[in-house]
This record gives structure tokens, sequence and C-alpha cells, in this order.
């Protein structure tokens, strides 16, 4: 049994002078501030725009597209009959940024346009953006008039297309379940899921390995080995570390929204005057529709409608057990290598490549969660723990659930078996590099 009664021990004290430790609760703490601080920040920079505007010289050789151009809020368009040679000298004595020169357009039928910007400095990537904008704009406004086209038709060639998905299964009141949002709901809980499985697998787990090595380096284990078997030392570190991973991630659950609902009045923030100031008007047009096609009873359908009952369960099973396999790996490993952490980059390097490709096969698996790759990454145990709660919302059939849970949990009992072999020789070994050859005969050896 693994938790018995010394196995218990060292799990309360692994916990207890963890949750004791001003380390942890200042993280636990001040996490939750320095994330809101962090957030607010991104916003920020993400929004910041300098309130700079360009002057641009515009130098039309007939096209006529710049009487269709108009000035933006960062890009000011002087559009006169220039001489190229007189446009240029302005631009260099600083009166405008650069020279924009509009080609000679043979018919209105063109669909590519190459406009010369004459500079010795560079616009950023914002600027020139908005000035292709602008062109942009301008060419479709005059290819309007060449056609004599009327201008409240053409608004009406634009047509917002929706699709939305109507199960065929009937539910219990024989009407069709609602599935308009299915996919974008099931890509927001599947990938928050994935990404917290990442973290708090490889974080706790690489948590470990660091408490293995440090009790091994101060010989603390040399005194609790005489009162515990190996096995029952590194399951109750496993356990006792996990819980006190769990409880950090509960609190944090707990303290973000509240350290942001207080901190809100105190940080200044005016959404309206952030949203004008970094966003154009199209932006700020295109942000509004949206909002106006948002749901929210239609999304909070949407989530009653999902299958909690085997989601919930599901996700919890995938989180113990995939931070089971790799906090034992990590265990091992830590018990291999001494104080030096180079020594140990060759041994915890095939157990994080895993875990990488596994995150980034999640995000593959959010665009196409019935994919080849999905499927049998959602099969595989070592990708499993963190593929397959990316995949829940989206009702994978029974049959991939059962197979990849019955692998995955002999996979778990198959290198905690190895684990404490490696676990049992390495940690009263000093003064030896563990390579993967010794590793070997250590589990070969204690077979």
């Amino acid at each position: 049994m693994i938790l018995d009664k010394n196995t218990w021990i060292i799990l309360r004290r692994e916990y207890l002078t963890r949750v004791t430790k001003k380390s942890f609760l200042l993280t636990t703490f001040l996490t939750p501030l320095a994330f809101v601080l962090f957030i607010v920040v991104l916003s920020f920079l993400l929004g910041y725009r300098a309130d700079d505007v360009v002057k641009i010289a515009v130098l039309d050789e007939g096209s006529g597209i710049s009487t269709y151009l108009e000035n933006s809020k960062y890009v000011e368009f002087v559009k006169e009959d220039w001489d190229k040679e007189i446009a240029i000298e302005r631009v260099k004595k600083g009166d405008f940024e650069g020279l924009l020169v509009l080609p000679m357009l043979e018919d209105s039928a063109f669909t590519r346009m190459a406009v010369r910007y004459f500079s010795d400095g560079k616009l950023d990537l914002e600027n020139t953006e908005e000035i292709e904008n602008q062109l942009k704009e301008a060419a479709r406004n005059l290819k309007i008039e060449h056609l004599a086209l009327d201008m409240s038709k053409v608004e009406l060639l634009k047509t917002k297309v929706s699709v939305v998905p109507e199960r065929i299964t009937l539910t219990d009141d024989n009407t069709p379940g609602p599935s308009t949002m299915t996919s974008y709901i099931a890509s927001g809980i599947g990938f928050t899921m994935g990404i917290m499985m990442y973290f708090i697998v490889f974080f706790n787990g690489a948590r470990v390995m660091q408490s293995v090595m440090e009790e091994k380096t101060n010989r603390i284990v040399e005194v609790m080995i005489s009162s515990v078997r190996p096995f029952q030392l590194m399951m109750g570190k496993i356990i006792g570390v996990g819980m006190v991973g769990l409880t950090q991630f509960l609190l944090w659950i707990l303290l973000i929204p509240i350290v942001f609902l207080i901190a809100k009045p105190f940080l200044g923030i005016d959404p309206e005057a952030v949203q004008s100031s970094s966003l154009s008007n199209q932006e700020v047009a295109g942000m509004q529709e949206a909002m106006e096609d948002l749901d929210i009873n239609l999304i909070l359908s949407e989530l009653m409608n999902l299958n909690w009952w085997l989601i919930f369960p599901m996700f919890i099973f995938y989180f113990l057990m995939g931070y089971l396999l790799y906090a034992t790996l990590f265990a091992a490993v830590g018990s291999a290598i001494g104080d030096d952490l180079q020594e140990g980059q060759s041994l915890t390097l095939p157990i994080s490549i895993p875990v990488i490709i596994a995150f980034y096969i999640m995000i593959s698996t959010l665009k196409s969660p019935n994919s080849s790759l999905a499927v049998w990454s959602s099969i595989f145990p070592l990708f499993s723990p963190i593929v397959m709660p990316a995949r829940l919302a989206y009702d994978p059939p029974i049959w991939e659930l059962i197979v990849s849970s019955v692998l995955l949990v002999g996979f778990v009992i198959f290198m905690v078996w190895i684990a404490s072999k490696i676990y049992r020789v390495g940690i009263l070994m000093y003064g030896k590099k563990a390579s993967f050859k010794e590793l070997w005969k250590w589990i070969y050896r204690s077979s």
C-alpha cells in the first residue's frame, strides 16, 4: 500500500515543512499581485502607440488615388502638385517624414500596385500598415467611381457568414441541443486544461527533483533511510510536494480575482481611454460588432451542455496520473545526481522533451481534435496527461478514453517500479556520476 504509516509521516513532514516556509508564503501571496501587474503592463505595452503624427508628402503621377486618400490619427498626407526633386529636398530638411509616389495606372482594373516611398528614415511597422490600409481604401473608392457603382449597393455585397452546427441526436426533450459556439468553448476549455496540466506537472515534478537533491546533498536522507524504506521515502516526497503545489494553485485561483478587483480602482485603468488611444476606428468598429454577436446566454447554455460529469473526473484522473508519472521520473533523476545541476542535464533532458512535445501537440489538437496526431498522442502514455485533457470538451469516443486510461495506469505503475529501483541505489550514491548505462545497471541489479 502506497499510503502506509511511514509514507504518511514523510508526506505530512514534506507538506508542512514547505507550506510554512517564508518562501512559500511570499510566493503564494505575491504571485497574484505580480500576475495582475503583469497583465496591466502587458496591456499597456500591447496597446501603446506614440501620439506623434507622421507627415508624408504625396505625389500622384496620374493614378487619381490621392483624391480619395484620407488622413488618419497617426498619418497626415500632404497632397499637392509636387515637383519630385523639391519634395525630396523638403523631406531631407525634415519637413516631411517621407515622399509617397503614386504611379500612373493604365486602367481601373488593377489588382496590385507598387507605391514608392522616398525617405532616409524607416517607417515603423504600425505606420507602414496604416499607410497601406489607407491606400487600399482609397484604391477601392477609386474603382467604385470609375465603374460607376452605387456605394450603397456595393456595401450590400458584403455578406457575413457564420457556420451554425446543429446536433443530429436529440436531447431528452426531443429538441436539438444548442451547439452554435461549441467549438470555440471547447477550444477555450481544452487550452485552459492543457496549459494547467503542462505547468502543474512539469514545475511540480522539477520541484520533487530539487527536494530529493537537497536532502541527498545535505545527507539528511542517510538518517531518514534508517527508519523508512526508499520506496516509502520516494512516494511520501512525491505526494507531499504534489499536495503543496495543488494547495498553492488553489490559493492562486482564489486570490487572483480578489487582488484584481481590489487593485483595479488604484491602477487607474480606463478601458474607454485605452481603447480610444490604442485602436483605430476600424478596429473599434470590429470589436463592437464582435461584442454585438456575443450572446452570453448562448455561451452559458453551451457551457451547461458540456458533459462535465465526464470532463471533470477525467481531468482529475489525468492530472493525478500525469503528475505521478513525471514526478516519479524526476525523483529518480534527483536521486541519481548530486549537487551539480549540469551533471543532471543529460538525465533530465529525456524527461523534459516529452512534456514539451506534448504541449505543442496539445496546441495543434485544439485546431483538429480528431486528427490522427491528436488521437494517438492522447493514447500514448507520455503525452496523454497533457493532450487528452485538451480533447475532453470535444467528446472523444469512450474507447479512446478507456484505452488511454488503461495504458496510462499501466505505464505509471511500470515507471514507479523502475524509478524505485533507481531511487533505492542512487539516493545513497555519492561521488560518482550516473550515466544511462549506470542507471540500467541499478535497475538490473536490484531486480
